[in-house]
């Protein structure tokens, strides 16, 4: 199904990222994210250490990892809309499974396999919204922004349904379970305007293809020139740090602050402010992101968020907590696009899909380490604050591995 000139024009360029960040909000900010709040209840409940709770986004990192190493081979034969929209499925499939299991195993595997689809949906949805930049050249980072930025929605929704409905089945028993499967009812909800949105972009693509006689056509994939992907090398490095430590994070602040004594309502307030700012950084970091082509704009952010995972760290004060959160949502999501913006800035667009997928691998190497190794060290002296110190270190580390990358 196509949509004719007149609907083409009518989509504005905002309104179909908005749409497409729906798949943001899916693939990061309810299928990952929002085990964060879980965690506490289910790692209580299931008598699990600290290493096998982080065990659990472990898992669901390494099914990142394997989607992305197979969506390439996918978006060539699917196209990026059909494999948007089927991996949303697919999700919420999976989220509503884990709902089904207190197995170890299966929940591991339940969390492997919505990676994989959350994998497919974030990277078709991040290649959407460059190519979206490219016919708005003057919007580009906002419209970028604004995709990645929906990863917050999902943040803000998880931060409003996971606690009250933690408190409504307080006396039932895997009440947690309740959570996932309302989760994935969300998830769900997502697939029809990502559906709408995918078509909206075909079909402004369809326009501007025939409004310009001299744009040229894509070249098959075997006549393409491979990507200078080690020229980009330092941006890559730093990325795999920057997965490494903002999941930790993600994975442990709720935890953390629950031992330093938050309540149901202050969590909830913290988590929602959270995914606000992130909603809120489309706009902040735009211009970073349009102006700056080298490692510039990540190696900045990777430092900022190093500051914000060390803040609760420092001080078990609730304002602190609440500056760590606004500082880390603010900052988080525009690391991703500023990798997207590289990709653009530096490489011809029939090389983009190669580029995202590069940074999205890279980023779930580090995904995969982040979670384990801070549960292995919160399970020894110093608990989660010493984990929450190794990950704030590993995004510094970023940060100077960032600094380094040149333009090409």
């Amino acid at each position: 199904m196509t949509m004719n000139a007149a609907s083409a024009r009518a989509a504005a360029p905002w309104r179909i990222a908005l749409g497409l960040s729906m798949g943001a909000a899916v693939s990061l900010g309810i299928t990952r994210f929002a085990y964060g709040l879980l965690l506490p209840p289910m790692r209580e409940d299931l008598d699990w250490s600290y290493l096998l709770a982080g065990g659990m986004n472990t898992a669901n990192a390494l099914g990142y990892l394997l989607g992305a190493l197979g969506t390439p081979w996918l978006m060539r034969r699917l196209g990026a809309g059909r494999l948007l929209v089927g991996g949303a499925v697919v999700a919420s499939l999976f989220m509503a499974a884990s709902g089904f299991f207190t197995d170890a195993g299966a929940l591991l595997a339940q969390r492997l396999l919505a990676g994989v689809a959350s994998a497919w949906v974030f990277i078709a949805g991040g290649l959407l919204a460059a190519r979206l930049g490219t016919l708005q050249s003057g919007r580009s980072g906002f419209l970028l922004g604004l995709y990645y930025g929906g990863t917050g929605f999902g943040i803000v929704l998880s931060a409003l349904l996971v606690p009250w409905l933690l408190q409504r089945a307080a006396g039932v028993p895997h009440g947690w379970a309740w959570a996932w499967w309302v989760l994935a009812a969300a998830c769900a909800g997502a697939v029809l305007p990502l559906a709408w949105a995918a078509r909206a972009m075909a079909a402004a693509e369809g326009a501007a293809s025939a409004g310009d006689a001299r744009a040229p056509s894509t070249p098959p994939h075997h006549q393409r020139p491979r990507a200078p992907l080690p020229r980009l090398g330092w941006a890559l490095a730093g990325y795999t740090c920057f997965g490494a430590g903002y999941i930790g994070y993600m994975t442990f602040v709720i935890a953390l602050l629950r031992a330093q004594g938050a309540s149901a309502g202050q969590l909830t307030l913290f988590y929602a402010l959270l995914g606000a700012a992130v909603v809120l950084s489309s706009r902040l970091w735009a211009g970073l992101l349009d102006r700056w082509r080298g490692g510039g704009p990540q190696a900045l952010l990777n430092a900022l968020l190093g500051v914000a995972t060390l803040l609760p760290v420092l001080s078990p004060a609730w304002p602190v907590a609440l500056a760590s959160g606004l500082l880390f949502g603010g900052v988080f999501l525009s690391v991703v696009a500023s990798t997207t913006a590289l990709v653009r800035h530096n490489l011809p667009p029939a090389q983009w899909a190669a580029g995202i997928s590069a940074f999205t691998i890279v980023f779930a190497f580090g995904q995969i380490a982040g979670p384990t190794l801070v549960g292995w060290i919160a399970d020894g002296p110093g608990g989660l604050a010493r984990g929450l110190l190794a990950s704030a270190l590993a995004l510094w580390v970023g940060a100077a591995l960032a600094w380094r990358q040149r333009t090409l």
